[in-house]
């Protein structure tokens, strides 16, 4: 908890404190205040100054843009009613939609006669924790809100009175909770008590699809009285209150019984606070730049570890993220709760980078709704498997518009290409051989040899009546980015099954080779599609997508044409993703400073003061968007270093702007090792700083791309190397 604004100095690691304070009459409570933002401290190698508090001036009046309270498994925004379950949801088809369940936890606190309360509250991203402080001149308050990170089940608040020394009077503080457990999604029964604990139960009222289930949902919950008191005699006094919820009534009863052990013994917020503690010990991203970007990357990343599931056996099915995360996705709101490509393209990437084992977890939830995916394609007349454009708990469209779920079908090849990140940068083949990948894989390359068409006229393939990933376009032919990543899916079946033994069907490569990938080669640029008009506008990052992630083979040259073709014509208000692949494009090339000029564009999409990212600038959207902050983090952790994620290799090429002396990344997982990298404009420090004992944990080498140097990489050890290309590899892998 805190309470100050100071953040405590750690020496690879700064967190980010969000608060916002208010001096408020009693009879003005139900004011949203002004804010103030906790500052970061200073880049630890450097200096160390203490946490400064900025005021500023604009007010929330937007209850959308509160703090959010979530894990992997529960989430909800702070004084909201309602709270939602990873991967349960209401209404069938297009009107499936994350399940509202009833919160116990929206409560608010007030301590009634008592003038000139001073009051605060604080987002903690080093301990996932809320806090709502009131302070008088003789006695306070506060009250801690926490999904614990990783007893999944399980939500919890806290209230704490401690008065001063001199102070006699008992001291009451007024509980307000809206809380009736009723559910517009679920037929909920009242059952018996479970020590202390109020206890509903009830399944969703329409299944996703017909004859299909209807989850059960089971919720316990202690008590809130209409007041607490600190009688005169005590000093300080603290009461907790737990939040059990499960589709099952035994995990329900066994993980709110586990709370109160805690309770009893002491420790439940600080075995929250140590699973975070070991989150954030295990990745970090630190920069000598400017405060607003530290700000934002580590609100990125905090809102972003959120959603991931806990190290080890999580004891639930992970059923992926929606753009809003679990804090939203009622119906009507945030697409519904809905998974997306922006789980695959935008958010993996980062997952995968630091904690190999949640991206492992977003895999797996593909793989179990395959048979919805091969659903998809039988139903719209293709062989093999068509992921959908919005998923949720089945595999099956579930997109309110029939539009998107038809045309928008790059989906699919962004799915499989989350599949080849995670296997070139773990080989984890028991994914592929026993646990259902190369099923998905071998599904999808199915699909699209047969969604493709042969052109006589072009002697390639095409691909019709697709809309791309800019949605002001549809029933286009030869999407250059669907096109793509529908190459790169079947190279990449091709290469896996080439691994494991197993006969590469001759149309998967005739297909990868021949497909239409627009081209114009007078102007040296690729248009989005056949009969794309320079100038035209688009709605958000497409075609330079090609570069990054695609990684597709092209000159200098043509990137910049790409870059400087689309940039003037992108919806300037458009997703909060589109500037940061932008940056990227301008990073490859060198050109920092334009780059640092797309990224700065993000900013306006980032609100005050809990960092909460709307989709669109203008406000409009989806909030606490997830999408846009993993294209934002992806903007640093592959733009400033210049990862790529290779077949054989993970290639660096660093490129700072200006303003930034100073990158750290550390916890960068390749082959079953950690990697920290320190770059400045002259040098990168690289240390392997824990190896696992285990098949995949190779050992490594750093290797110079002009000068072919090899540099090799042992646990504990830091190797210092100009700021120059170069990829780390296997030691026994051959240089290419």
């Amino acid at each position: 908890m805190s309470s100050s604004g100071q953040t405590p100095a750690c020496q690879d690691l700064f967190f980010l404190l969000l608060l916002f304070f208010l001096r408020r009459e009693k009879k003005k409570s139900n004011f949203l205040p002004s804010f103030s933002v906790g500052q970061l401290p200073s880049f630890p190698s450097l200096h160390r100054s203490p946490t400064a508090r900025v005021r500023s001036q604009p007010q929330t009046k937007d209850p959308r843009l509160l703090a959010t309270v979530t894990n992997a498994y529960l989430g909800t925004r702070v004084y909201r009613d309602i709270l939602h379950i990873n991967g349960v949801y209401n209404g069938a088809v297009g009107d499936t939609h994350r399940a509202d369940i009833p919160s116990p936890v929206n409560v608010r606190m007030m301590v009634p006669g008592t003038d000139s309360l001073a009051e605060t509250f604080t987002l903690n991203t080093r301990t996932g924790t809320f806090s709502h402080v009131l302070q008088a001149t003789d006695c306070a308050a506060t009250h801690q809100i926490y999904a614990h990170h990783s007893l999944v089940h399980l939500m919890a608040f806290s209230i704490t009175i401690w008065r001063s020394a001199h102070a006699t009077q008992p001291i009451t503080v007024q509980l307000q909770t809206p809380f009736v457990p009723k559910s517009q999604d679920l037929d909920l029964n009242q059952g018996p008590d479970f020590q202390g604990a109020h206890y509903v139960y009830g399944k969703t009222l329409v299944p996703e699809v017909e004859g299909g289930p209807c989850p059960t949902v089971h919720m316990l919950w202690t008590p809130v009285p209409q007041t607490l008191t600190l009688r005169g005699e005590e000093r300080q006094r603290s009461w907790e209150f737990l939040t059990a919820v499960a589709e099952s009534e035994e995990e329900a009863k066994r993980s709110y019984s586990e709370g109160l052990a805690l309770i009893a013994a002491g420790s439940l917020h600080s075995s929250h606070v140590h699973a975070w503690t070991m989150l954030w010990r295990g990745c970090c991203i630190d920069l000598d730049g400017p405060l607003p970007l530290r700000q934002a990357l580590y609100g990125c990343l905090y809102y972003l570890l959120s959603a991931i599931p806990p190290r080890g056996n999580p004891g639930f099915l992970f059923h992926g993220i929606s753009p809003g995360g679990l804090s939203n996705g009622t119906q009507g709101e945030d697409y519904w709760g809905h998974v997306f490509w922006d789980q695959d393209t935008w958010m993996f990437p980062n997952i995968l980078l630091f904690y190999p084992e949640a991206a492992r977890a977003i895999l797996e939830y593909r793989i179990r709704t395959l048979e919805g995916a091969l659903r998809n394609a039988q139903e719209q007349g293709y062989k093999g498997a068509k992921f959908p454009w919005e998923s949720a708990a089945t595999g099956r469209e579930v997109c309110p518009e029939e539009i998107y779920g038809a045309q928008e079908i790059h989906v699919t090849g962004d799915v499989l290409m989350a599949f080849e990140q995670y296997y070139c940068t773990t080989q984890d083949q028991k994914l592929f051989r026993e646990d259902g990948g190369w099923k998905l894989v071998d599904a999808v390359a199915q699909y699209w040899c047969s969604r493709m068409v042969w052109s006589e006229e072009e002697q390639c393939y095409h691909i019709k009546g697709v809309m791309p990933p800019d949605e002001y376009h549809y029933r286009v032919d030869n999407s250059v980015y669907t096109n793509a990543v529908a190459q790169r899916s079947l190279n990449f079946a091709a290469d896996i099954a080439r691994d494991f033994l197993i006969p590469v069907p001759e149309e998967w490569v005739d297909c990868a080779k021949k497909i239409k990938v627009p081209f114009d080669a007078e102007k040296k640029y690729h248009p989005e599609y056949d009969g794309y008009s320079p100038g035209e506008p688009v709605k958000q990052a497409d075609v330079v997508l090609l570069g990054f992630p695609l990684m597709y083979p092209m000159s200098s040259e043509v990137r910049r044409n790409d870059l400087e073709m689309y940039e003037p014509v992108t919806e300037l208000d458009g997703p909060a993703m589109t500037w940061s692949m932008f940056a990227v494009g301008w990073l490859e090339l060198k050109e920092v400073q334009r780059a640092q000029s797309q990224l700065n564009k993000c900013f306006s999409n980032i609100t005050e003061p809990f960092k909460i990212w709307v989709e669109n600038s203008d406000g409009s959207g989806a909030v606490n968007f997830l999408t846009g902050m993993g294209g934002f983090l992806q903007a640093v952790l592959f733009g400033y270093t210049g990862f790529r994620i290779t077949r054989s290799s993970l290639r660096f090429n660093p490129a700072l702007p200006n303003d930034i002396n100073k990158l750290k990344v550390t916890g960068v997982s390749y082959f079953g090792n950690k990697l920290k990298f320190a770059i400045t404009k002259e040098e990168i420090k690289i240390k392997v700083i824990e190896s696992r004992q285990d098949p995949l944990a190779s050992p490594l080498e750093a290797v110079l791309e002009e000068s072919r140097q090899r540099f090799p990489l042992c646990e504990g050890q830091s190797i210092s190397i100009p700021t120059v290309a170069g990829w780390i590899q296997r030691s026994s892998a051959e240089t290419f």
